[in-house]
């Protein structure tokens, strides 16, 4: 072999050595760059996850303490049905009352609608009184209250059931 081709043997070894060692660079910078968009997609999932919890934890903490407000409003309500007056202190609280169910309902509390057929998923039947209806609500004990869908306190109610006729359960004990 000539010298020109020894040269050019060792330069074309070298331009192959380069390469492969800027192959190499590139896969393993590629590699970082791999783990950098994953180590950033899990710290964006962790802080959304964490928002998500906090947010959790603060309406439940919220919701517990509507719910424990709903005790005093219901003793302010008994306080007004029985009062047969309609003095300034009376309507205080009738102001007061109106003033807490407001700040409750501005943060999605609303009453549980009573009037009407009875129904298990918003009402609990506390007991039956047989009439010619069935499943109408006749007397509510104690208001139900829910925060959007779900329901915090199911409303206690009274409900009817139909008589049943003298001739069908003498039937059915027969049958029996």
């Amino acid at each position: 072999m000539t010298e020109k081709s020894e040269k050019k043997t060792k330069k074309d070894e070298a331009m192959v050595k380069m390469q492969e060692d800027l192959d190499k660079a590139k896969d393993e910078a590629e590699g970082y760059l791999d783990m950098a968009r994953r180590l950033q997609a899990d710290f964006d999932n962790y802080r959304k996850r964490s928002q998500r919890e906090n947010e959790e934890f603060r309406r439940c903490a919220e919701e517990g303490v509507m719910v424990e407000v709903l005790g005093t409003i219901d003793d302010l309500d008994r306080a007004l049905e029985n009062t047969c007056e309609d003095s300034e202190f009376v309507s205080g609280v009738r102001s007061i009352r109106q003033n807490l169910m407001k700040i409750l309902e501005s943060r999605g509390l609303s009453e549980v609608p009573t009037d009407g057929k009875f129904d298990p998923i918003l009402h609990e039947a506390m007991c039956v009184e047989e009439t010619d209806a069935d499943g109408d609500i006749t007397e509510v004990f104690q208001k139900g209250y829910r925060i959007g869908n779900r329901v915090v306190r199911y409303a206690k109610v009274k409900v009817t059931r139909k008589k049943e006729e003298e001739s069908k359960e003498g039937e059915q004990k027969c049958q029996e």
